[in-house]
């Protein structure tokens, strides 16, 4: 389906966040990558917003099987210039605990079997990502936490899994060792397609369990449960921070691809 609409801010919900805001109108768009779940379009304040349900909105797609690509497409065929997406996820840093809310600035990635971006042939696009968050966008979160008195942690180091199963015990004692911080199965490829398309990311995640071998058992349950409680407070984090972003970008992002090719 071809639309005319534009926004050029997204949210991406992840588990738990499949119904965040309310909406006005429901598009379905088509991409070379294929088709993404609905879109949903809405305001806050006097921004119009897209919000895209990572996982479907009955939570239908397993996260090996979310068809990053098509998702991303899709936002910038709309306009999107700024994401932000929500993430739950495990604790290995054992000073973190569930329903902390956290701001990832870094990521290691270890999933196998994804298509993780847009270039697979010419022009050979090398993207930076040494800041693979925005960092423009991340410090306006922090500010607008701590303005909301909401506990928010701005450094933490991501390993993005495949999944669908969990992690075990010794996957995540390595993966301590290697200097993660928390664990999640969505945040690759979605923050480097976004980078590659030009569109300023951060997530917002939040503790929904301590990992694998901190405690007795990891269960799906148990992530929703903890989902419904941050809801609340990342939504009100999310709401003030829309309403005051700058028109303007001021962060790397939005040339990421100035210096990135060859030939």
């Amino acid at each position: 389906m071809k639309t005319s609409k534009k926004a050029e801010i997204a949210v991406i919900g992840g588990t738990g966040f499949e119904g965040l805001f309310e909406y006005s109108e429901e598009l379905v768009i088509g991409t070379q990558f294929g088709i993404p779940p609905t879109i949903y379009v809405g305001k806050i304040g006097s921004r119009d917003i897209l919000f895209l349900p990572r996982h479907g909105r009955d939570h239908s797609i397993p996260p090996h099987k979310i068809n990053f690509r098509a998702n991303i497409d899709a936002l910038r065929k709309m306009g999107v210039k700024r994401i932000f997406a929500t993430n739950a996820v495990g604790a290995i840093n054992q000073n973190f605990k569930p329903e902390d809310i956290i701001i990832p600035h870094d990521f290691i990635d270890f999933t196998k079997l994804r298509n993780t971006t847009f270039y697979n042939k010419a022009p050979v696009t090398h993207i930076d990502v040494s800041h693979p968050y925005c960092p423009e966008i991340r410090k306006i979160v922090k500010k607008t936490a701590e303005e909301l008195e909401i506990d928010i942690q701005d450094k933490a180091v991501l390993v993005c899994t495949e999944g669908p199963r969990y992690e075990t015990p010794a996957e995540i004692n390595m993966f301590r060792i290697l200097g993660c911080d928390i664990v999640g199965m969505t945040i690759v490829p979605e923050v480097v397609l976004a980078r590659e398309a030009e569109i300023c990311y951060a997530s917002i995640c939040y503790v929904s369990n301590m990992a694998a071998g901190m405690q007795k058992r990891l269960t799906a349950h148990e992530i929703s449960k903890v989902s419904r409680n941050a809801l609340p407070r990342i939504e009100q984090i999310l709401i003030e921070t829309i309403k005051v972003l700058p028109i303007e970008r001021e962060c790397p992002c939005a040339t990421a691809l100035e210096e990135a090719r060859l030939g």
